[in-house]
Formats: structure tokens, sequence, C-alpha cells
């Protein structure tokens, strides 16, 4: 089990890398700021909300990664903990996502499944 968890905390890490670079890098591109219902009018006015955001999903992102990593080596307790929070942070973004507006589900889904995959797996392998 402890494989699987490192290999979804992996993939969600991933996932939030590739957040950051639509989000903090490319989102003035029309193909990416529509991806998150911008119109090309208020695409200036929300640029540093999504450069801010796309440093907070890399944050996640490496915070779950060193958690890999740990957890393959010395310090699999400390490794797991890292990884439940980061994943469990991008479990509840995607809740926060999803709730208020549902037709956001999609998104939600792509953003929480992984990363909630990963805390199951992890807590597993805690209690094990």
């Amino acid at each position: 089990m402890l494989t699987l968890a490192l290999v979804l905390a992996t993939l969600a890490a991933l996932l939030h890398v590739m957040f950051f670079v639509m989000e903090s890098v490319l989102f003035t591109r029309p193909a990416v700021h529509s991806r998150f219902g911008t119109r090309a009018e208020d695409v200036e006015a929300a640029r540093p909300w999504a450069f801010n955001q796309g440093f907070y999903n890399l944050f996640l992102a490496v915070g779950t990664i060193v958690g890999v990593v740990l957890a393959t080596g010395d310090d699999p307790t400390t490794g797991l903990a890292l990884i439940l929070l980061g994943c469990g942070s991008m479990v509840a973004a995607a809740l926060v996502l999803v709730i208020p507006q549902p037709q956001m589900a999609r998104a939600a889904a792509i953003q929480g499944v992984l990363p909630a995959f990963a805390v199951v797996l992890a807590i597993l392998e805690l209690v094990d």
C-alpha cells in the first residue's frame, strides 16, 4: 500500500506543478485563462490572483514530493505526515472549489481524486 500511496501522491504533486505552470507562467494565453473561466478582458485583473494561486499549488507539490522522498528513506513516518498535509490540503481545496460551485465538479475531481486516494492509503499505512 505504501508504494501505491507514494505513486498517487507523486502524480498529485505533478498535477499541481502543472497547475503552477498554467496559473503563474501561461495564464495570459487564451487557451489557458479560458480553462479557468476568465474572460479576455478580465485577464489583467485576475493575473495577480492566478500568479499567487499557482505558487500555492507549487508549494503543495513541493511539500508532497519532500514527503515522498522521506517516506522512501529513513523517515517514513515524517514522509507520510508531509504527504497527508500536502495531499490533504489538495483535497480540501477541491472541496472548497466544488461546494459553493457544483458546476466545478469536474475541475474539483481532477484536482482532488488522486490526492484523496493518496490520503486514504497513507492513513492505512500509518495505522497498519
